[in-house]
């Protein structure tokens, strides 16, 4: 449910260190509740997350909103973006205080094209990704909402965040109303 990347945090702390000028990765922070990327457009780099938690989520036409992920330590964001040199997918907020290092995009892409650990580290954050996203599909198949919502608890708890109602459900793929039905049978 919270996903993290010690391996690619311990890579990008070494490329922050040996560049020269410091201006081609940035350390920088950002608020709580304060969004990172915008779905639909331009990323402003590829961002690496060294302190912290955000949630990555689809905003639908309608307003309603559906959590991918809870991203945290050494996660990389915005790199299909850059990639592919498309607008954002989904959005990225903070849901704590963040402190990420910022690339540049031009230099991120000049890193791709000769540093094998990085492409190393992209393609099994791809793999994992698919993993993670083939196993929340199936497992929320497969369990009760009940379960899933407990787990969920579980984790807010052991990372000591708050998250509201909206963004239970939002994870869920439920409505608010609906949560409140199955936090009341669970009490």
């Amino acid at each position: 449910m919270l996903r993290t990347n010690h391996s690619f945090l311990k890579y990008f702390e070494q490329l922050y260190h040996q560049q020269d000028q410091k201006k081609d990765i940035v350390l920088q922070s950002f608020s709580k509740g304060e969004k990172i990327l915008i779905q639909d457009q331009k990323p402003s780099g590829v961002m690496l997350i060294k302190e912290g938690i955000v949630k990555c989520f689809f905003a639908e036409e309608n307003g309603k909103e559906y959590i991918v992920e809870f991203l945290s330590t050494g996660e990389i964001i915005g790199e299909v973006e850059m990639i592919k040199n498309i607008n954002c997918l989904c959005s990225i907020q903070a849901m704590t205080e963040i402190l990420a290092y910022s690339v540049d995009i031009p230099y991120c892409k000049s890193l791709i094209q000769k540093d094998i650990t990085l492409n190393n580290l992209l393609l099994d954050s791809f793999a994992e990704r698919i993993i993670n996203t083939s196993s929340k599909a199936s497992y929320q198949q497969l369990y009760t909402t009940e379960y899933t919502l407990v787990q969920l608890l579980a984790m807010q708890e052991k990372q000591q965040i708050q998250l509201s109602k909206e963004d239970m459900a939002a994870y869920l793929g439920i409505a608010v109303r609906s949560l409140n039905r199955i936090l009341k049978n669970l009490k």
